[in-house]
């Protein structure tokens, strides 16, 4: 029997995780080696669940119990707190009315080594310095729809479990692998790429960048796609680390993308799928391709 607790007031301190708590303080709430982070809507906790990952308690509506959210109720721990009031009472607690119905607060999920995040992987994406949190959720649902096996980020990247990734990315965050690179920053990350056996490409503006449709770059056994933050993109040494230079063939004077959006394109075009079926009809009867030299492509 789920333990349904009828909210007349804002001051229990279950709901502190709803509204009265920062991000950080939630990455260390409760586990200090895991945190909290907070799902939103039956389709992304489900998700979450299916990821393995823990309930703290639950916020909905009355009407959510017995409707759209009893699937889910019913896949918790059955000591899990379940709170629950009128609409007006639960948009002064989170500034807004449920419109997604639920929210789930739920253990973080043990941190994995960027190893783990490489190994058996043949494409990956690497995040430097990206921040912000609805840039970094619509990267990860693309990642994960288009073919990325796994995600790296820079330390100055946003917390891929912050509220609005995990809402942005649809639960992306939660079934692409990911890991945050520790400190040295390009040099140790991109060693470690590399070491992994990895060919680095940095999508960026440069007069070396290649077209994101050289064939070289589909070919190659295992690819990472380094995306940079809006305004200033990577850093100059990351770029000049890497074995190529990507730019996305544009039109009309238009000379970037969002991040979000570029991610996407680069995600569709050398995604792991697409590029084995390259790398297949390369082998049967395509022309071989070679790996352009680092002199011309900013290593």
């Amino acid at each position: 029997m789920m333990q349904i607790i009828q909210l007349t007031s804002l001051d229990h301190p279950g709901l502190d995780v709803y509204a009265r708590l920062t991000e950080a303080q939630l990455r260390r709430r409760l586990e200090p080696e895991q945190g909290v982070f907070i799902a939103e809507s039956p389709k992304v906790i489900a998700t979450a669940l299916d990821a393995g990952c823990r309930p703290v308690s639950l916020l909905m509506e009355r009407r959510w119990i017995e409707g759209g959210a009893a699937e889910i109720l019913a896949r918790c721990p059955a000591d899990t707190p379940v709170y629950t009031g009128d609409r007006a009472l639960l948009a002064r607690l989170t500034g807004y009315e449920l419109t997604r119905g639920v929210l789930c607060a739920m253990h973080r999920p043990a941190p994995r080594p960027a190893a783990a995040v490489l190994a058996g992987a043949r494409r990956v994406a690497v995040l430097e310095n990206i921040v912000d949190a609805a840039n970094v959720g619509a990267v990860f649902r693309s990642a994960a729809a288009l073919g990325m096996d796994g995600m790296l980020l820079s330390p100055g990247c946003c917390d891929p479990l912050c509220r609005r990734a995990v809402r942005v990315s649809m639960g992306a965050v939660l079934q692409l692998p990911w890991a945050r690179l520790g400190p040295g920053w390009p040099g140790a990350g991109l060693a470690a790429l590399h070491g992994a056996g990895f060919a680095a490409a940095a999508l960026a503006l440069t007069d070396r960048s290649v077209p994101l449709g050289d064939p070289a770059l589909a070919t190659e056994p295992r690819l990472a796609l380094l995306l940079g933050t809006e305004g200033t993109g990577l850093c100059p040494d990351t770029i000049a680390g890497c074995d190529y230079v990507v730019r996305i063939p544009m039109q009309r004077g238009v000379d970037s993308l969002n991040v979000a959006a570029a991610g996407a394109v680069a995600f569709w075009e050398l995604g792991a799928s697409r590029s084995a079926a390259l790398q297949t009809r390369n082998e049967t009867g395509g022309q071989p391709c070679t790996r352009p030299n680092t002199s011309a492509c900013g290593g």
